[in-house]
């Protein structure tokens, strides 16, 4: 769905926020990136990452600062469904916009807000209380200059291609 969407990371530097277990970091090296790091908050998926994938690099690191990154020093940043997992979304949004580089694209799927609380009901998944949304996210993203090049909804999750 990401190539569909426009995803090129052809001899790009790629940044993976929530790379679990590291599949999506595998998926995407099959693309032919220039350097491609996955982070996660979760030690134990990263250990699995690096066991799996010793040729990729991984990092237990918090999206809401990415301070080891220089500014405007990534091609291209993907989110696989993990931004709602975070409570300051908006300061990991903000962390995202200051590594990327000036058009750089940020592509995201994400489920829609009610459908997290719907969930959570129903299996008591324990996702945080935020205002996390797709309407509170994309006026987030217009608020902070970025352009939605391309919004697919799905039945379960909504893909977006955003450029900086």
């Amino acid at each position: 769905m990401f190539q569909w969407l426009g995803l090129d990371v052809r001899d790009k530097d790629i940044l993976e926020i929530g790379c679990g277990n590291g599949y999506g970091g595998y998926l995407l090296n099959q693309l032919g990136p220039k350097s491609y790091v996955g982070v996660d908050v979760m030690e134990e998926q990263i250990e699995i990452a690096r066991r799996h994938y010793p040729q990729y690099k991984f990092i237990v690191q918090d999206a809401t600062d990415l301070s080891q990154f220089a500014e405007a020093s990534k091609d291209v940043v993907i989110i696989f469904g993990v931004l709602h997992h975070i409570p300051d979304w908006r300061k990991a949004i903000d962390e995202i916009i200051r590594v990327l580089k000036p058009g750089g694209s940020l592509l995201l799927e994400e489920p829609r807000g009610v459908d997290i609380k719907v969930f959570d009901a129903f299996f008591r998944w324990g996702h945080p209380n935020t205002d996390f949304g797709l309407n509170a996210l994309d006026a987030h993203l217009t608020q902070r200059e970025l352009t939605i090049q391309t919004k697919q909804w799905t039945p379960l999750l909504t893909m977006y291609h955003i450029t900086k």
